[in-house]
């Protein structure tokens, strides 16, 4: 442990001394220059002369000072991460990212003090061009899809009015805030406060993930805050740079007003459709890579990434080109490319979005020792205070409408964590800093650093002990059985034929009529032949088991023959299956009782004054419906029997 602390301190002295190799003006000195280059004309221009001996050893730093300087930073991020994780009980008190934001806070100090200047800041285009991107795509790319997709409506609920209703009413009060205060705050406009508060409202992923994934909260809680902090940064830049094009206006209008609505909409949709094109466009090309299996993964990398620049070149959301991109391409990719080359593309997308994630947060403590803020007691108080207020008011409000549509509810518990961690990151940091200038621009930027650094040190040092308090529900640590997932698909089914019957179009039926269209085209146009699965038992059983695989660190990755893909099963092979599947079953049947349609008793606490569900109907077949009522319901009766029969027969 003090090895590796010892070495980032090494690491932190040579960084020093590669940044104070500049002249005082910024431009670096001519250290590399031999003894006989000098300035020998009369002018004082540097003139060139032919050395007089062969030197043995020279050193031409500023030749390579871009790449050398790149990475002992990423070097000195990767220590200092790697340090913490050795450092004993501190991870169980202190999040990973305050950690980080502490180291950077250290160097960005050291720094400034030996050159009396500021320390390098991390530029917007660094940030959202090159760390933003792995992170997104790590977290698009291994989204749980059933519980994402289950939870799509309360985490759009939550993305986008709850993102309006926090930049509304954070814009508006700090508004008021300046109203008041007008001897001190009196040149911040309207404009300028709902352009604050689009990126003050910006609940980083980052942060969020880098703390909910240490404290293993429950699977619905996790996908609701991740889930709604990844697409709130989309919805946030759409408003921020909605903001900026209107400040930059010489007067706004109704009709701007409007354009800025269908221009958001534009926005979000136009980078779902560039992310589903090129998630599309990754399957295709990965159907082709069976005799060059070494370059399948890279083909990941760059369709998502170009996915993401082509959306930001359009001027439209590069987070959910990315996001959904990856989402697309996972399932048809996995199925085309070798075990190998899925083990090469989940290593290395964990391991770049680690490696940006330790960078962000460690230049964002560099990059808070600056020469350039400004205090006033009343507008970061008040933005403290308000950003707490309105994101807790949100989420209470925005929960009790949509709890009268779920079937799970969310519980009081799980709202007080989801309004509690609304961590804030590097987006808001990024954006601050591209606010063309005005007078109070360095006011923003100061109390953007204030609201990062309380919520991810205050907020996020205590979320984990509030977390034990509440009992809020942990995560399954135990991977599903075979069995599970099978009862699992069989009541999706089960559940999407009774929705066809009662002609309720409900998301297991849409979920069911997807399946049937992915099974009959995408698959078969986007998978490989011999990669196409025979049975829907086969492919969960390799999944579980490359689960369980990934799972346990010590084994090796498994070798699999690619000449073995094709062959049909042994009847050995079969007979083991077999074997698996009647244990599993039975031990599921030993510990959940057995229920049968014929013996359930109902239940007179039903209210039967419920109208049945149907399908919308013509004038003649709804005056029609009272007679043959009785024959409907022995036909569902009779439908429900076929599709029992027909699932049955398929597991």
């Amino acid at each position: 442990m003090t090895a590796l602390w010892t070495l980032s301190l090494l690491l932190s002295a040579s960084l020093l001394g590669c940044l104070a190799v500049t002249s005082p003006d910024g431009s670096p000195l001519p250290h590399n220059l031999p003894p006989s280059l000098g300035t020998n004309s009369s002018d004082g221009s540097l003139s060139v002369d032919l050395p007089m001996a062969l030197r043995v050893f020279s050193m031409d730093y500023h030749h390579v000072q871009a790449p050398f300087e790149i990475v002992l930073w990423i070097m000195l991020a990767s220590l200092a991460k790697l340090g913490f994780h050795w450092s004993g009980r501190v991870p169980a008190v202190v999040p990973e990212s305050c950690v980080l934001i502490m180291v950077g806070l250290l160097v960005g100090g050291v720094i400034y003090g030996v050159r009396h200047s500021a320390p390098p800041t991390l530029s917007a285009d660094a940030f959202f061009l090159f760390l933003l991107p792995p992170i997104v795509l790590d977290a698009g790319y291994f989204l749980p899809g059933r519980l994402f997709f289950e939870n799509l409506g309360t985490i759009l609920w939550y993305a986008v009015l709850g993102t309006l209703w926090n930049v509304l009413g954070i814009g508006l009060s700090l508004y008021g805030v300046c109203l008041l205060a007008q001897s001190s705050l009196g040149d911040v406009s309207l404009l300028h406060c709902l352009l604050f508060g689009s990126l003050i409202a910006a609940v980083d992923p980052v942060a969020v993930l880098s703390v909910f994934q240490e404290m293993q909260v429950n699977e619905q809680l996790h996908i609701l805050v991740f889930g709604e902090s990844l697409l709130n940064d989309a919805v946030t830049v759409v408003l921020y740079k909605l903001f900026e094009s209107f400040l930059r206006l010489p007067s706004v209008s109704g009709l701007d007003v409007l354009l800025g609505g269908c221009r958001v909409v534009v926005v979000g949709i136009g980078g779902l459709c560039v992310g589903l094109f090129f998630g599309l466009l990754a399957a295709l090309t990965s159907r082709f890579t069976s005799r060059a299996q070494v370059i399948a993964p890279l083909f990941v990398f760059l369709y998502s990434y170009l996915s993401y620049l082509t959306s930001e070149m359009l001027h439209l959301s590069g987070i959910m080109a990315i996001v959904t991109c990856a989402a697309t391409m996972k399932q048809y990719v996995e199925a085309n490319v070798s075990e190998r080359s899925k083990t090469s593309i989940q290593y290395f997308l964990k391991m770049w979005s680690s490696v940006s994630e330790t960078l962000i947060f460690t230049f964002l403590g560099v990059s808070t020792i600056q020469d350039i803020h400004m205090w006033s007691w009343p507008f970061v108080c008040s933005t403290l205070l308000l950003c707490l207020i309105w994101r807790a008011t949100g989420v209470l409000l925005l929960t009790a409408f949509v709890n009268k549509l779920r079937r799970n509810a969310v519980t009081f518990r799980d709202q007080f964590i989801i309004a509690y961690g609304g961590l804030r990151g590097a987006i808001c940091f990024s954006l601050v800093f591209l606010i063309d200038d005005f007078p109070k621009k360095r006011l923003f930027i100061t109390t953007t650093i204030v609201v990062i650094l309380f919520t991810v040190f205050v907020q996020g040092m205590t979320i984990k002990p509030l977390v034990e308090l509440l009992y809020v529900k942990r995560k399954k640590r135990a991977l599903p059985t075979l069995s599970e997932e099978i009862h699992s698909r069989l009541i999706d089914h089960l559940v999407a034929g009774i929705e066809d019957v009662v002609g309720y179009w409900g998301q297991h039926y849409w979920k069911d009529k997807f399946e049937q269209f992915n099974k009959k085209y995408l698959r078969r146009f986007l998978i490989r032949n011999d990669r196409q699965a025979s049975s829907s038992i086969l492919r969960v059983y390799q999944e579980l088991e490359r689960r369980e695989q990934r799972g346990v660190e010590e084994e090796a990755p498994p070798i699999v023959d690619p000449r073995s893909q094709g062959r049909s099963l042994l009847p050995e092979e079969m007979e083991s299956i077999r074997r698996i599947l009647s244990r599993n079953l039975q031990n599921f049947n030993n510990k959940t009782p057995a229920y049968s349609r014929h013996t359930l008793h109902q239940d007179t606490s039903v209210d039967r004054t419920r109208k049945p569900l149907y399908r919308h109907q013509s004038l003649g077949e709804r005056y029609s419906y009272n007679t043959i009522t009785h024959f409907q319901t022995q036909l569902a009766r009779l439908r429900l029997d076929q599709w029992i029969q027909k699932l049955l027969e398929k597991t």
